[in-house]
């Protein structure tokens, strides 16, 4: 919480009876709230506030409760984003000032579309109304967290403010309302545990939260939140993690990342490249990529991922009873669009010591590299405070403070001897700054001369050179002529 914006998590304030199922131990919540505070949450309310703040909810079983937090605030808006319909959809903002309030129309439009997209690739909801739950600030942290009948979904606070470059953030809703269907509806049914003291298994979060991550790049694109080129600039970034920073892949898998949540608590993490970690996220949405790219050419462009969607999670429209699915349920609704060796095709990805990069040729594209960024790799350094140069000399550095976030295992800076956490205090003698860095690698290009850093390491100064010689090297994606340009269909809007 903050002065200004409280967001309330039942699991956290809650007691209740262990070694009773989750769905029968039922929950009268209340709250009591400041003066003129207002809030969003799937919750119903029993009438309105009360004079001093209180709010009462009707009763739901607890399994419904720790699924439904709330989220008030000073500086409140409501927006309904399916205006007049039966299930309602709305985006419940709060701030840190009134004025980060602002949505002009060109903003607005999109985050309807999203909505009318959703329902177009799904063909069905699975709630009586869904509540975004969308906090803009830099006090209280961000924050991306799916629920049933909601999602908690916390940016900056120049969401639309600073709309232009604020493109990186524009797949989290996409992304997050996605999960209503693909993990709270339909979920794996190792992760459909009765109740909180039971473990819950991770085993098929490539499908989970793999297909998620690609449905919110393709929703972001479909309902206008990215342009094409966005969409496409942001898969190039996707592209060359996997192509050149992640050598963890010589002892890793994209299933064995899925015990991550487990063992490694998402913990920050030295060389993550080399360890991994939770890559089913981003290495699961290339496999779908490549499932969407072989429905497609096995029918000749007839079939795709999205009649996957429908048959798959478009089911019992208007149910939101958790319905769960295990590996042969995925692969017999594969079997049902397309006839192919569906299981061999997935286990091959999922299982290898390989990045699953196979899905960009079959889609009509190649990942290249210039020496100039995209407008969204800038707007994503911008945003994250962060030069990455993993494609070049082998370290992600902060464009704030100079210390170095990753460096690449086996990359030109981890064999010149540099490792994460240092920081950079000079290049070739001079004080650091991101531009220098980047002139440096420039002027190395062709020459013989190795680059000079200046490190700091504790109370210690020692000079590294790194021994690099082919530019700054940044991702984009190419059309490959000899190849139908089926990326392109992905990404456009359905009409």
């Amino acid at each position: 919480m903050t002065p200004e914006i409280v967001n309330v998590q039942w699991n956290t304030v809650a007691l209740y009876p262990a070694g009773h199922y989750a769905s029968r131990v039922m929950f009268a919540p209340s709250v009591k709230l400041p003066s003129g505070w207002q809030f969003g949450t799937a919750l119903e309310a029993e009438g309105a506030a009360a004079s001093d703040g209180s709010v009462s909810f009707k009763p739901v079983t607890f399994e419904t409760l720790v699924d439904s937090p709330m989220l008030a605030g000073r500086h409140f808006k409501r927006v309904e984003l399916d205006p007049g319909a039966k299930a309602p959809v709305r985006l419940n903002i709060v701030a840190d000032e009134e004025k980060d309030l602002e949505i002009k129309p060109e903003q607005l439009k999109p985050h309807l579309a999203l909505v009318q997209q959703a329902y177009k690739l799904y063909g069905s909801h699975h709630y009586d109304h869904y509540d975004f739950l969308f906090s803009l600030s830099d006090k209280l942290s961000g924050i991306g967290l799916e629920h049933h009948r909601s999602s908690e979904d916390g940016v900056d606070p120049d969401y639309f403010t600073g709309w232009d470059k604020q493109a990186i953030k524009r797949d989290l809703l996409p992304h997050e309302y996605t999960h209503s269907w693909n993990g709270k509806f339909r979920r794996p049914a190792d992760l459909a545990t009765p109740s909180f003291n039971v473990p819950m298994g991770d085993s098929l979060l490539w499908v989970y939260e793999g297909q998620t991550q690609y449905w919110g790049y393709v929703l972001a694109a479909r309902s206008g939140l990215w342009t094409e080129d966005q969409a496409r600039d942001a898969l190039a970034m996707v592209a060359a993690r996997y192509a050149d920073n992640r050598p963890g892949f010589s002892w890793r898998s994209v299933q064995d990342t899925t015990s991550d949540p487990v063992i490694a608590a998402r913990r920050p993490l030295p060389y993550r490249n080399y360890q991994m970690s939770e890559d089913y996220y981003a290495a699961g949405q290339l496999i779908w990529l490549a499932v969407d790219a072989r429905l497609r050419e096995r029918s000749h462009d007839r079939r795709s991922l999205d009649d996957f969607a429908r048959a798959f999670f478009g089911v019992d429209n208007g149910s939101w009873t958790v319905k769960p699915y295990t590996f042969d349920d995925v692969v017999a609704a594969l079997d049902a669009i397309v006839d192919d060796d569906w299981a061999k095709f997935l286990r091959s990805r999922v299982d290898a010591n390989a990045p699953p990069l196979d899905g960009f040729a079959a889609s009509g594209w190649q990942l290249v590299y210039t020496d100039k960024p995209s407008e969204y790799q800038k707007s994503a350094e911008a945003e994250s405070k962060l030069a990455d140069h993993s494609a070049s000399i082998g370290l992600i550095v902060s464009t704030k403070d100079a210390k170095i976030a990753d460096v690449r295992w086996n990359g030109p800076a981890f064999k010149a001897g540099i490792a994460p956490t240092a920081t950079i205090v000079a290049v070739g003698g001079r004080e650091f700054t991101p531009d220098r860095l980047k002139d440096a690698i420039t002027a190395a290009k062709g020459g013989n001369a190795p680059i000079e850093l200046l490190i700091k390491n504790g109370d210690t100064y020692r000079t590294f050179r790194v021994d690099y010689r082919d530019g700054l090297k940044y991702p984009h994606l190419e059309r490959a002529a000899s190849t139908p340009d089926r990326l392109s269909a992905i990404l456009a809007a359905r009409r």
